[in-house]
């Protein structure tokens, strides 16, 4: 059975096996006595995918049964999904979708000129591990214009949600873009909220591929 996105219950688990098998490294905090901030809500934007497509598992590098990779710079993503009181949430959906290298999305509405990369997923969905646990293999989107005075700088859309807790959707962005500093969307953030979304990227893998971490904090219904 699938959802109206396409998702099947496989995918879902899928994606949630191939994470667990990944994550065994991360150690989150748990136990905090002080509740934490629910991570800040953003605008989903136009071009979360409507098109159904068979392969969104955490691997956005490389679609199932094509032979190339993605174009652009390699990054994992990794986080943890907390309740206000940090506790870990197993079982949330964390939802991803991205523009690809050239900062275009394989969407209908995106009248972007620049090009399509058909070897880029740029949707991914997993399931979080018994620890609160998710992870992404990724590619950093590029900037993209909106108006003739205003580009958004790289980001990536989150969707997160587990019965029983408000959905949150929102955006992660990468730490030292100049664009930040005038991005609007970004900017109705609280100025005290917004280091949230923004991540800093090491080169901690074994492959040498950048990882960040971008924890979300889920509030209860």
């Amino acid at each position: 059975m699938s959802n109206k996105n396409g998702i099947t219950r496989r995918d879902i688990l899928q994606g949630t096996v191939a994470l667990t098998a990944g994550l065994v490294s991360m150690q989150p905090a748990i136990g905090h006595s002080k509740d934490l901030a629910a991570t800040p809500k953003q605008v989903e934007g136009p071009f979360y995918p409507v098109q159904p497509q068979s392969d969104k598992d955490l691997d956005l590098t490389q679609i199932k049964g094509h032979k190339k990779h993605a174009k652009g710079d390699m990054l994992w993503i990794t986080g943890v999904v907390r309740d206000e009181t940090g506790q870990p949430l197993a079982n949330a959906i964390v939802d991803v979708w991205q523009a690809n290298a050239a900062g275009r999305y394989a969407h209908a509405a995106d009248t972007n000129p620049a090009p399509l990369d058909p070897d880029f997923q740029g949707w991914g969905i997993v399931t979080t591990n018994e620890l609160g646990q998710y992870r992404f293999k990724t590619i950093k989107p590029g900037a993209y214009k909106v108006s003739g005075r205003w580009s958004r700088p790289p980001h990536i859309h989150f969707k997160v949600s587990k019965r029983g807790y408000k959905e949150v959707t929102t955006q992660m962005y990468f730490a030292g873009e100049s664009l930040n500093e005038i991005d609007s969307i970004l900017n109705q953030v609280p100025k005290n909220q917004r280091t949230d979304l923004v991540v800093e990227f090491s080169q901690a893998d074994a492959g040498n591929i950048p990882t960040g971490q971008f924890d979300i904090v889920l509030a209860t219904v």
